[in-house]
């Protein structure tokens, strides 16, 4: 149906290459000509100014549910005015002895107005449709759990 494109630009920038000297710094550049600054997390020698693989992984998943939230929030007649989500991954080893984001945890803040108010069981079914729905989410084995905001 349509295809996403990324490239991902890295250069060496020191005279040697052992793994505790070579820069983790690199380039995310995509079709529409947004560049992001990307590294590797700090706790794997990356750079923490700068977007690493697994925050990104979690900021898509939490993207794409909050996406679909949105679409079909609309679809219900429901007016959102506000949506936020702290999402949080977990790197763990999976039952490969891998390590994996193994879960995800999405902690969505929603603020709806208008005279058509979700209830309780609409927010349950919203949130399970948009989590079965979302492109990402249906892309990837790891758990996602939609928890209460705190």
């Amino acid at each position: 149906m349509s295809e996403h494109k990324a490239t991902i630009i890295w250069t060496r920038t020191t005279p040697d290459f052992t793994y505790k000297t070579y820069t983790r710094d690199h380039l995310w550049r995509f079709d529409n000509g947004v560049e992001i600054a990307g590294s590797a997390a700090p706790a794997f020698l990356g750079n923490p100014d700068r977007v690493d693989p697994e925050g990104a992984f979690v900021a898509a998943l939490s993207s794409c549910h909050m996406l679909t939230f949105l679409a079909l929030a609309a679809n219900k007649g429901f007016v959102v005015d506000r949506y936020d989500d702290a999402a949080v991954g977990h790197l763990a080893k999976n039952a490969a002895g891998k390590m994996a984001v193994t879960k995800v945890e999405l902690h969505p803040k929603i603020a709806f107005s208008g005279a058509k108010l979700p209830t309780e069981s609409d927010l349950d079914w919203l949130h399970d449709k948009a989590h079965r729905e979302c492109f990402i989410a249906n892309s990837v084995t790891t758990e996602i759990e939609v928890l209460p905001a705190n």
